[in-house]
């Protein structure tokens, strides 16, 4: 088994050597252990689910009856799932923000349950980071978060251990300069802030947040340049699934965007994407495995 070491192009084998990668040799990146599960960020694209805990979701596919959530959620590792996330608040467009403990009474059941019927790696969709501290009580491993660089959520991911997620978002759709320009930079900027204060850099994922402050065309030159946030060297995230971008190309209603959100996965897998945030698993599990198949040649092995 080879190993990254901190040092860039530098192999550490497993008696603690080090050296120079020979010509043609993988080096496997970096590895999350998260209960039974291994996340080895490069090696293939992960899938996420959603599972939306909430009366008002955009995609129409939102729950309110905990035991028929648990039972989506656990339809979705049998699909081939790799994370479960799990929200109490909808983000789409107009939305009312939750109270907290809305939130927790939505979310606690399901993730409870979840975790007592499976081992699967559970991530909770929330702004709150006194929400997702009780997550973790309950049973949840990643913080998925929409609000963008917040103190108080580093606090909890570096408390916690947890990984977490920082989303580029803005409440309009002004930029002053390249779009593309303003997320990477927002980004990077706030991975660093992140390490500074104790997280470590391979729990930090980075999305660039398709659809939060931007306009149909902004996104898509987000989508076009994806290879270049990935440079940033961190795991990367996209969530493009059924979103209204993808309604407006093929004028389509939410409910028929599974082909659209297909080319936008596959797309990802091809520019490195680490994790797709899906809500069609089954169909987007196969479109990663063929696309990882060909892009990565990934052989199923872990």
């Amino acid at each position: 088994m080879l190993h990254l070491n901190a040092e860039p192009n530098i192999i550490k084998d497993d008696d603690g050597s080090c050296r120079l990668p020979e010509s043609g040799e993988e080096i496997l990146g970096p590895v999350i252990s998260i209960r039974n599960h291994r996340l080895r960020w490069g090696l293939r694209t992960y899938v996420m689910a959603v599972i939306n805990v909430t009366p008002d979701s955009f995609s129409g596919d939102g729950l309110t009856d905990y035991s028929t959530c648990v039972d989506r959620a656990l339809q979705a590792v049998d699909e081939g799932a790799d994370i479960i996330d799990i929200g109490g608040e909808s983000t789409r467009p107009g939305h009312m923000p939750v109270d907290p403990k809305v939130e927790l009474e939505r979310i606690l059941p399901v993730i409870a349950e979840l975790r007592r019927r499976s081992d699967a790696v559970i991530s909770v969709d929330t702004r709150s980071p006194e929400v997702f501290r009780e997550a973790v009580h309950a049973g949840a491993d990643i913080f998925n978060s929409v609000a963008g660089f917040e103190i108080a959520i580093v606090e909890a991911a570096a408390d916690t251990g947890c990984p977490f997620v920082i989303m580029h978002q803005q409440s309009h759709t002004t930029y002053e300069t390249d779009v593309v320009d303003c997320v990477i930079d927002y980004l990077e900027t706030s991975a660093r802030k992140a390490i500074e204060a104790g997280c470590e850099k391979n729990r930090i994922i980075l999305d660039p947040g398709i659809g939060f402050g931007k306009l149909p065309h902004h996104n898509v030159a987000l989508l076009r340049s994806l290879n270049r946030i990935k440079a940033l060297g961190f795991p990367l995230m996209i969530g493009t699934s059924r979103k209204s971008t993808l309604g407006k190309i093929t004028g389509r209603p939410v409910e028929q965007r599974v082909f659209a959100t297909a080319a936008t996965v596959a797309l990802g897998v091809a520019a490195g994407v680490d994790i797709v945030r899906i809500h069609d698993v089954s169909a987007m599990v196969d479109v990663v495995r063929v696309s990882d198949a060909v892009v990565r040649g990934w052989t199923g092995a872990e």
